[in-house]
């Protein structure tokens, strides 16, 4: 199993130079690889190989123009045409979009295999540098002298903090102690999520309590003059708000797929399409600051290393829209609607905690029927009746809801 262990970096004045050179010449090679091959393809209709743009790379290095880039690291120019060629991969396969060109006002990487760098005793030893790169170990429960990395990424932010990043292989851990407990998890941007337990967890609204500081940073930025050092220290000091809210978000989500990994066997959650949900551009912002597809993402490699199972349901499913207690799906409801009462069976139901309820029942039916560890991101396709309903006929009636 691969582990990555991320610290901050404290470079001197010599490594940050050279590795600030190493950062130009990825950002070189990349944008002038990405250009030759859209070339390329645009006129042949012709995908260009790894091999091509190595041998393209050791051309480029012969000549007078960019002889430079023999002054840094091979490895991690090779590494950007390694990563390039599996971005075109996963593009033309359908899993991400186009690759992009890369900008030096964003985030800067350059990444070392086991060539191009030497870990003794916990000492970091960069290639083209003669003295160790001095960094802070955060993880006490790991021996720092034994770490045995196979991939140092070195990275810079736009804020101007340095980090350096361990890949390790280590041993899938243990799975934890049955729960004997399975929870449904619908989300919603008033209550990050509620639980079919009844458990409600407020959206904290990172993005919402620093825009105010946001807006006047970047009013701040706009009035400085384009290319002057008083410019490039306000863009910091936006990139740093944005950081702080950014570090927020992702500790709260990590507390909460964390609780939620420890207090259950079972999770199903929806399939949300968030991509087409923050074209809204009255909820984009909103969603975006929730964290939904982060959110998932953290759960589901939560629950693999935790030997827990993850049931992600269609997201046609009428969560919200079905009685948890006789199955009758309504024909409509509204989006303001936070509670209805059922035409069936009278039963009033709150919506978020009536959702979560149906997905706990989708989600049993799921992992009830696979090999247990095998449901991990398993759909619920629709297939006649999303739920069974009462033997009583049911007719279509308006539901009875208040605000």
């Amino acid at each position: 199993m691969r582990t990555a262990y991320r610290c901050r970096a404290y470079p001197t004045l010599e490594q940050a130079a050279v590795v600030n050179r190493t950062f130009g010449c990825v950002r070189l090679v990349w944008n002038k690889t990405l250009a030759e091959r859209n070339c390329r393809y645009r006129a042949e209709g012709v995908r260009t190989s790894y091999r091509e743009t190595d041998a393209a790379l050791t051309e480029w290095k012969r000549t007078e123009e960019f002889a430079f880039l023999s002054e840094v690291s091979c490895v991690p120019l090779q590494q950007t045409l390694r990563h390039q060629h599996t971005a075109f991969g996963n593009f033309f396969a359908g899993r991400a979009r186009a690759p992009r060109f890369k900008s030096r006002t964003g985030r800067q990487s350059a990444h070392y295999t086991r060539s191009a760098f030497r870990m003794r005793e916990g000492v970091l030893t960069l290639a083209k540098t003669s003295t160790p790169l001095r960094f802070v170990w955060s993880f006490g429960d790991v021996d720092l002298a034994a770490l045995d990395p196979t991939m140092v990424v070195v990275s810079r932010e736009p804020d101007g903090r340095w980090y350096v990043t361990f890949a390790v292989d280590t041993e899938p851990p243990a799975p934890a102690e049955s729960a004997g407990h399975a929870i449904g998890v619908d989300l919603g941007l008033t209550d990050l999520l509620v639980t079919s337990d009844g458990e409600r967890i407020a959206n904290p609204r990172h993005l919402v309590r620093k825009a105010r500081n946001l807006a006047r940073y970047q009013r701040r930025m706009a009035r400085c003059q384009r290319g002057s050092g008083n410019r490039r220290k306000a863009k910091a000091k936006v990139a740093r708000a944005h950081r702080k809210v950014r570090n927020a978000r992702q500790d709260f989500l990590h507390r909460t797929t964390t609780a939620l990994v420890r207090s259950a066997d079972v999770i199903a959650i929806e399939d949300l399409n968030v991509k087409g949900m923050v074209r809204n551009r009255h909820l984009a912002r909103a969603i975006s600051d929730a964290g939904w597809g982060e959110l998932r993402r953290q759960l589901e490699y939560k629950c693999d290393r935790a030997g827990r199972t993850l049931v992600v349901i269609d997201r046609w499913f009428p969560s919200s829209k079905t009685c948890s207690a006789c199955g009758h799906v309504l024909a409509e409801l509204a989006l303001s609607a936070r509670h209805w009462t059922c035409p069936g069976c009278r039963t009033r139901h709150d919506r978020d905690l009536n959702a979560a309820k149906n997905i706990l029942a989708a989600g049993r039916a799921v992992a009830g029927s696979t090999v247990s560890g095998d449901a991990c991101g398993a759909d619920v396709r629709r297939q006649g009746p999303s739920l069974p309903r009462s033997a009583v006929k049911q007719e279509t009636r308006a539901a009875r809801h208040s605000a």
